[in-house]
């Protein structure tokens, strides 16, 4: 449990701990903001485009083969970034990142859902990896303050070493192999349809933050993207050996679990992007103590996810509790709505902290355990790599629609002040952020109508249980 925890950590942080040593490494490097964003997109695109071709090889070679390439060449390309001594090398290995995280992150979830699979025991491996999943982003914008101030930016790729040394340490003493059993190729096709696809579909959300959503390269990359998931989904119907066999899609429960993770992380955006924008701008702390400040939240799901989805989604199922989670999350984040310049972190910040928190502890662990029970082992790691890629297609989504709302709001409310202060402008990019909060509280509210009537409640029975892990 440690070892694949560890694992999908670093997956997680190196979506966020690299955001706080930006401008440090922008100094250092020399390389215009305007490119700035490519440090975090080539990672999002290829982390993206690759997550179903990376379920299946971890399917076709082995879950312990599959995390021995993927640690290895994780950790590789992580030096290869903390040596870069150009803006080309920096960005290349950020992408090459994102290809080895594409093939660890499946094969981690895929190896949890194999290992535990009595209900108790499963319910607890799940709630510490909902703890992760939830808190990651928090923990990598407090680690990344924090190696920038006290060392170098270039010690948020490099503190990769250490973890992947560990991992690989564990996964030879612990992970069994866990090879399929039955000879299948690679479908190709499928492979080139759904890796273009959601290269696009990544592209397209990622170009509508930093350009426009009327830019034709925006809404190009989006449509060329859904028709290529669409040729790829008829494609799979026909394929002998699917990249994504469409029987793991065909439990209600499990569908269930995919929308609450897809609003889910949607929703996120607002909390570890604007609140981190609103806690340095607004309020003036340092990155370091902005990540310090989002510490409470990791503290509430892990609470959340131990006491409450440990120990009932065995007994109770994941109905009861996602929706609560989602009306939980869904009022820290109006809690934010109300947030003025001149408001305090302990009286205004900290109770929507706290209320997501809980909230999200009681989404994530039961809606990833039943996104991957039930799954022949054959197909275990394609239904990994399927959970992965709804979370991180609704963080590319949630990231560009919340960030397209807060600057557009802001930008209207100063269209019509002739030479507006720079009271005013704040005023105004507060109320930018303002709306996109109440935008990330629906996204939760809906998920809460949604998942309530498609998820069980008790334990839920599939047709394919896992057979106990060798």
């Amino acid at each position: 449990m440690a070892v694949l925890s560890l694992a999908q950590l670093m997956v997680l942080l190196d979506a966020t701990v690299i955001n706080i040593a930006l401008p440090r490494a922008q100094t250092d490097l020399h390389f215009s903001s305007g490119n700035r964003q490519w440090i975090i997109t080539a990672y999002a695109l290829a982390f993206g485009s690759l997550l179903m071709l990376g379920g299946r090889l971890s399917d076709l070679w082995g879950r312990r083969n599959a995390l021995y390439v993927g640690l290895a060449g994780f950790a590789l390309a992580s030096a290869l970034g903390g040596l870069a001594h150009s803006f080309t090398m920096l960005v290349t290995a950020r992408a090459i990142q994102g290809v080895f995280g594409a093939l660890l992150a499946p094969a981690a979830l895929a190896t949890l859902s194999v290992t535990f699979n009595e209900p108790k025991e499963r319910a607890k491996a799940f709630a510490m990896y909902g703890v992760i999943g939830g808190s990651g982003a928090a923990v990598g914008l407090l680690l990344g303050g924090a190696l920038t101030q006290w060392a170098s930016w270039r010690w948020c790729l490099f503190i990769n070493l250490f973890f992947a040394a560990i991992a690989l340490v564990g996964v030879a003493l612990f992970v069994e192999g866990g090879r399929s059993e039955q000879r299948a190729r690679l479908d190709v096709l499928g492979t080139v349809l759904a890796s273009a696809g959601l290269f696009f579909v990544v592209y397209g959300f990622s170009h509508a933050v930093t350009s426009s959503w009327s830019s034709p390269a925006t809404w190009g990359a989006l449509v060329v993207g859904v028709i290529l998931i669409a040729l790829f989904v008829l494609w799979q119907q026909h394929s002998k050996d699917p990249l994504l066999p469409l029987r793991i899609m065909a439990n209600r429960t499990r569908a269930g679990s995919l929308v609450a993770l897809l609003l889910t992380s949607m929703g996120l955006f607002a909390v570890f992007l604007l609140l981190a924008y609103y806690l340095e701008d607004s309020l003036g702390y340092s990155p370091l103590r902005a990540g310090v400040a989002f510490m409470p939240i990791v503290i509430a799901i892990s609470l959340s996810a131990a006491f409450a989805s440990a120990r009932l989604l065995s007994k109770v199922g994941p109905r009861p509790l996602v929706p609560t989670g989602m009306i939980l999350s869904a009022m820290g984040m109006v809690l934010f709505t109300r947030l003025t310049p001149y408001s305090d972190y302990w009286g205004h910040v900290l109770p929507g902290l706290i209320l997501l928190g809980l909230g999200l502890g009681l989404i994530f662990a039961p809606a990833i355990a039943s996104a991957t029970a039930g799954i022949e082992r054959r197909d275990v790691g394609a239904a990994s790599a399927m959970v992965n890629t709804i979370q991180q297609i609704g963080g590319s989504i949630g990231t560009a629609l919340l960030n397209t709302i807060a600057v557009t709001v802001a930008t209207r409310m100063l269209a019509h002040e002739k030479g507006p202060t720079i009271a005013l402008q704040r005023s105004a990019t507060l109320h930018g952020y303002s709306v996109a909060f109440w935008w990330s509280a629906g996204f939760f509210a809906i998920g809460a109508v949604l998942t309530l009537f498609m998820l069980e409640s008790g334990t839920p029975v599939y047709e394919n249980e896992l057979a106990p892990a060798t």
